[in-house]
């Protein structure tokens, strides 16, 4: 057996130009957006880098070439991700949200569709957006619950040739768009038979600009990821043509499962770059910093100690997290276990790591000044969002044990020889 873990001249030169690409642009986002006083404020000064990253292809590069875009897969999604968010949470998740937001359409969406709705993504100039639009006030942990259970609430009923969508959503990223008018493109998770059992009465449909009917209620004044757009907002009356179902009618609750496990893994290289940025501040300031006494306390051993623990679970969740990528990209047996449990993981580990390396450099980390408080405050939404992870040991890690064909030796075999 053989086993490579180098990466290909060609993602050597994505990881190098990412990583160049955060220095020279996603720095500026921290200094351009901390001062500001609102929500709204601090993501519309992050445009300029927004555009940039545009204009530099990086959307394109993240889009799989099936769908017109230039992405190699999940691999090499995760190599950008990580080089990105090491520097700047921000921008990269405004960048990311839009493979969410199109995942319905790349899983299910007619050529028609795809066509229309995902080329806006593809050109290099100005600043689209795109948003999936799952979940509601009250929590969706439970979307697809059956009755009494109430699951998705925003309606879309057939008026002749149209749907006609009602209901309020919140926590989607970039979902109102820069105006606060919408989104390129949202794709609305709905309930279009309130009689049928969620399996059959939920469904996806497209909603491109203009939204009339789409109405903002609140900007969400979030703990981490302060220059990212969160919006509460709802539909009234938000009308679309017939043909702007995703997938079947009634066939929503398959995409929107696939849709968040393939954009599982990359919460855990999420989780390895907000490590990596507390890492490489810890052990410079651990080198330079005497903190009164007479060497640089990187020569006190419980402080080495404390780089050596954390160095080792930045590269244990760096390499789960990577093998969960290929996985998903060679379709292996193990894949979507692999892919849960990077995103456990490495969300859950990120919170840990950042917060004993907080302990490490002391009371100075509680200020701002330093950047280890902030990404705290970034890594404490990677287990809360994307699928919270209580939700999903119990509704997917549990649901494949507790399956008779589960077979535990799955993600180390990998596919049949």
């Amino acid at each position: 057996m053989a086993l490579d873990f180098t990466l290909s001249p060609a993602q050597r030169r994505l990881q190098l130009e990412a990583r160049s690409f955060a220095r020279d642009v996603l720095r500026e986002v921290r200094p351009a957006t901390r001062d500001l006083p609102t929500p709204l404020a601090r993501f519309l000064a992050t445009r300029p880098m927004y555009e940039a990253a545009v204009a530099a292809g990086w959307l394109r590069r993240l889009i799989p070439q099936p769908f017109g875009g230039e992405g190699g897969g999940i691999l090499d999604m995760a190599l950008v991700a990580e080089e990105f968010f090491a520097v700047d949470v921000n921008v990269p998740l405004t960048l990311f949200a839009n493979l969410l937001g199109l995942m319905p359409l790349m899983i299910a969406g007619t050529p028609a569709q795809r066509e229309r709705f995902i080329a806006p993504f593809l050109v290099t100039s100005g600043a689209p957006l795109a948003a999936l639009c799952n979940t509601e006030p009250g929590g969706s942990a439970n979307y697809a619950t059956p009755a009494p259970g109430a699951g998705v609430r925003t309606t879309a009923v057939r008026d002749g040739e149209t749907w006609v969508i009602n209901g309020t959503k919140q926590w989607i990223s970039s979902a109102t768009g820069w105006d606060g008018a919408g989104a390129d493109l949202l794709c609305v998770v709905c309930r279009t038979d309130p009689a049928a059992p969620p399996a059959s009465g939920i469904s996806v449909l497209c909603v491109p600009r203009p939204m009339p009917g789409l109405v903002v209620e609140r900007y969400i004044d979030s703990l981490g990821h302060r220059a990212h757009l969160l919006p509460r907002f709802r539909f009234d009356d938000v009308r679309v043509p017939r043909d702007h179902v995703v997938g079947p009618v009634g066939g929503g609750v398959q995409i929107i499962d696939a849709s968040f496990t393939g954009t599982a893994a990359l919460v855990g290289v999420m989780g390895t770059a907000l490590m990596r940025g507390a890492f490489d501040f810890a052990l410079d300031f651990a080198r330079r910093e005497r903190r009164g006494g007479p060497v640089p306390i990187i020569e006190h051993q419980a402080v080495g100690y404390g780089l050596a623990d954390a160095k080792t679970t930045l590269e244990a969740a760096r390499w789960l997290s990577l093998k969960a990528c290929h996985a998903m990209d060679t379709q292996e047996p193990g894949a979507v276990e692999l892919a849960l449990h990077s995103k456990i993981f490495g969300s859950e580990t990120a919170v840990r790591v950042i917060t004993d390396l907080m302990r490490l450099v002391g009371i100075d980390s509680y200020d701002h000044e330093l950047p280890l408080g902030g990404l705290l405050q970034d890594a404490l939404a990677l287990p809360l969002f994307d699928g919270g992870n209580m939700g999903v040991r119990r509704r997917q890690l549990h649901t494949l044990m507790r399956d008779p064909a589960f077979d535990p030796q799955a993600s180390l075999d990998g596919p049949a020889a």
